[in-house]
């Protein structure tokens, strides 16, 4: 006697993750290391910073598979982009970044504070890296924001203001001790999970 199988859709699964070709800062593949944790070069102005901290899974373990990527304007607001017309071109400053997290889900971004920008209605937002996420057990990528604490623009940010005020938290870097340092730690899920967009 044949057994019928339920109809529907086929469950998805991840595979992988496989991010250690992606992270060709650490010199192991014959190509160029076109992205690094570090952003600096010698032509880029404005006020040094790193932005560190840990990725944490829902059960608040530590992530050690994780890639991120950062994704900035320059200390003047423009971006490294033929649509940004205002972009020095003289700049080697990318404005792009990605690591992967160590064994502890620690991740260290060393850049240059962002200037301001404006969104699609010409309102301006507060200095901000784009980040995105990819880890283990994820089809899609997350997208956040990381802000920095002190900022008069948080106030006044289009985007800060459509989160709920208890949850604004999860997207400011705190600042350190230590000159020029913020704390920015990634919660994927529970009770201090960090701000995702859907984008």
């Amino acid at each position: 006697m044949s057994q019928t199988k339920p109809e529907g859709v086929t469950p998805s699964q991840t595979v992988g993750p496989y991010f250690a070709y992606g992270l060709t800062s650490q010199g192991q593949y014959d190509w160029n290391d076109a992205f690094s944790n570090n952003l600096v070069t010698a032509d880029t102005s404005g006020d040094r910073i790193r932005v560190e901290g840990q990725v944490f899974d829902g059960d608040g373990v530590p992530t050690p598979d994780c890639m991120l990527e950062i994704w900035q304007a320059d200390s003047q607001g423009r971006f490294s982009d033929p649509q940004d017309k205002r972009a020095q071109p003289n700049s080697s400053f990318k404005g792009f970044g990605r690591i992967g997290t160590d064994g502890k889900g620690g991740y260290a971004f060393d850049t240059i504070k962002p200037g301001q920008v404006a969104d699609p209605d010409g309102k301006m937002q507060a200095p901000h890296l784009s980040l995105a996420v990819f880890a283990r057990g994820m089809l899609l990528h997350l997208y956040s924001r990381i802000y920095f604490e002190g900022e008069a623009a948080n106030a006044a940010d289009p985007v800060l203001a459509l989160v709920p005020a208890a949850r604004r938290h999860t997207l400011i870097a705190k600042r350190q001790s230590r000159n020029g340092v913020y704390r920015f730690d990634i919660h994927m899920q529970g009770d201090n999970e960090t701000v995702f967009f859907d984008v």
